[in-house]
């Protein structure tokens, strides 16, 4: 199996061996429960889709409440399908643990960052502001300036740094050492920091 989902409960401190101090980030990494598998017969591709958490069954529609009734598999918060290796090897209901890393193993955390909400041009795309007034204005302190010309081109060009939402996208940190497990807990330590805010899921991949 080549990852997980799990929980990031947050970050915290510990040890070496050798007295230095390593930062990381603590995931609650399952147990997953194996909802669906694909293959190339039926599906077109190779494929386990793993289920982590559980919700509520008046907030899963009525296709996945019956589905997941027939498999004999309480509903899951969140479902993801992870590719590219060996399916036959698992069946529907089997739980996948942290057993599948090793301390040492390098590892890629997929999630969504932290959301921001709708912000300005000085935090979004680091303007200047009044020391700095590159864009024409001279007496708004956090203003964006000129965004455009009059008569040509009529308009704004797409792209052009401006206001607007911020965060909450897809980011992925590649090769996070994995420096500790604490299987009988489902926890595991990884070296550094992860996507997202305290308990938001995130992907475990090798």
């Amino acid at each position: 199996m080549p990852g997980l989902l799990a929980k990031k409960l947050g970050m915290t401190n510990i040890f070496s061996e050798d007295g230095q101090i390593i930062p990381v980030t603590v995931l609650e990494a399952g147990p997953c429960k194996v909802c669906s598998i694909k293959t190339k017969d039926k599906d077109g591709y190779e494929a386990v889709q793993l289920g982590f958490g559980e919700k509520k069954e008046k907030r899963t529609n009525k296709p996945q409440l019956e589905y997941f009734k027939k498999q004999g598999i309480t509903t899951p918060q969140i479902l993801k399908e992870f590719k590219n290796f060996e399916v036959s090897q698992f069946k529907i209901g089997d739980e996948v643990k942290t057993d599948i890393f090793q301390v040492g193993d390098k590892v890629k955390v997929s999630g969504r960052n932290k959301g921001k909400g709708f912000q300005g041009v000085m935090r979004r795309h680091n303007f200047g502001g009044v020391g700095g007034t590159t864009h024409g204005q001279s007496d708004r302190l956090r203003a964006p300036g000129s965004i455009g010309a009059s008569s040509y081109p009529s308009r704004v060009f797409k792209g052009t740094r401006m206001a607007g939402r911020m965060g909450f996208e897809n980011t992925t940190i590649s090769k996070l050492k994995v420096v500790k497990i604490i299987a009988e807990k489902n926890i595991l330590m990884v070296k550094g920091a992860v996507p997202g805010s305290i308990n938001s899921i995130v992907a475990i991949n090798k």
